[in-house]
């Protein structure tokens, strides 16, 4: 029976994938396999030794101590692409809002409460609604930064809108080229890009070489009445530079699903409350792709979508699996092997993955490990993590 101890509000969508007979679910689960989470975060909190698994329901991270779970063996996985569609959309709502005084129009036709003759309020709105006008989004050009799973969703939406997309990510992977229009303008640093664009909008994770991407520096690139999206992470933009470039005139304006106090009140800013990913769809997309994430793992060993480890994945033909991570460090895996050779193990297939400073293993072999020769793995330099599934 495996334990899946699960924090927040997580879609029932995707907690009944979890197997009753075979799963145990729930916020008071003790000694859990592992968690599933939104927003709770765990930097505070003491991990119990069971754990070997951490299911975020959604892309950010930052409520996860990943550095020190990934020394104790545990797998951090996200749920990438499964809330992009919502995200895409309120970036779309942005881009209108952004570009026609659209909410400013809305607020005035609520203040009209004195006027009760239909044809009086026509004539005063026809009269006012010059003071409300904006431009159009067609022939303008979007910068994307980042072209990951929202990113390339973004890029190709504005296509369809008639914008010219130009885009920026210096770690633009196979898969997310696939997903890209070939229309997409690829540009070759950040600076080009803010050069150019009419509208900017981030999406690349808050991590630390992202963090103030958007700095004093970066804001002198941009065009004068250039307009910043970011519906990513807070820290990727230093507000207050933001605030200062407007205040200068050098920005024409910030649309932000990120408030904060120094942003309030000003008629050039844009605030939403925490929206992109705010629909029943992206929550249960992400409580259905973290679910699977972590039945993979857990009865598998395979690994799709850590942000710690590696991908790593290998189909079952029979005999037993051991899995282990180690650090990323030589002789590991032949050490290991040497282990399994001296208990006369035959090994019938196996994987070796690794990401940065962590490795990770799937050994399938023909008879069933002692436990000696677990043991033994356990033991060897730099292992941190065995197990026998």
């Amino acid at each position: 029976m495996y334990k899946i101890r699960t924090y927040n509000q997580i879609s029932d969508t995707g907690l009944s994938r979890f197997p009753l007979d075979s799963y145990e679910v729930g916020p008071d689960v003790t000694d859990p396999d592992a968690f599933i989470l939104r927003s709770h975060k765990l930097h505070s909190e003491p991990v119990p030794e069971t754990v070997l698994a951490v299911a975020r329901a959604g892309a950010g991270v930052n409520n996860i101590p990943i550095e020190d779970y990934s020394h104790k063996g545990i797998v951090v996985f996200n749920t990438p692409g499964a809330n992009a569609n919502a995200v895409k959309e309120m970036v779309a709502a942005a881009l209108l809002l952004g570009s026609r005084r659209i909410l400013d129009g809305m607020n005035r036709v609520q203040q009209l409460t004195e006027i009760t003759d239909p044809e009086h309020m026509a004539r005063q709105l026809e009269k006012e609604k010059k003071q409300f006008g904006g431009t159009e989004i067609a022939g303008k050009t979007l910068g994307v930064v980042g072209l990951g799973a929202i990113g390339s969703m973004v890029a190709n939406m504005a296509l369809e809108m008639g914008m010219h997309v130009a885009g920026y990510d210096p770690a633009l992977s196979v898969e997310a080229a696939w997903r890209l229009s070939s229309q997409v303008e690829r540009m070759e640093s950040l600076e080009a890009l803010l050069r150019i664009s009419d509208f900017v909008t981030l999406h690349v994770p808050a991590i630390e070489q992202t963090r103030h991407m958007i700095s004093s520096t970066a804001l002198l690139r941009f065009k004068p009445d250039a307009r910043l999206l970011n519906f990513a992470r807070e820290e990727i933009v230093d507000a207050d530079a933001v605030v200062t470039a407007l205040d200068e005139g050098r920005l024409g304006g910030y649309i932000t699903d990120f408030p904060l106090p120094v942003l309030l009140g000003r008629d050039d800013c844009l605030l939403f409350p925490h929206l992109g990913a705010s629909t029943g769809e992206a929550e249960e997309n992400c409580s259905v792709m973290a679910a699977e994430q972590l039945m993979d793992f857990l009865e598998n060993g395979n690994i799709v979508n850590s942000v710690n480890y590696p991908q790593t994945r290998m189909a079952r033909d029979g005999g037993y699996r051991i899995t282990f991570a180690n650090e990323n460090v030589p002789r590991v895996l032949g050490t290991v092997l040497s282990v399994l050779a001296d208990h006369d193990v035959n090994v019938i297939d196996m994987v070796n993955k690794s990401l940065r400073d962590m490795a990770y293993n799937i050994i399938d072999v023909e008879t069933e490990p002692t436990q000696e020769i677990i043991d033994a793995i356990a033991a060897a330099e730099g292992v941190m993590h065995v197990r026998v599934i």
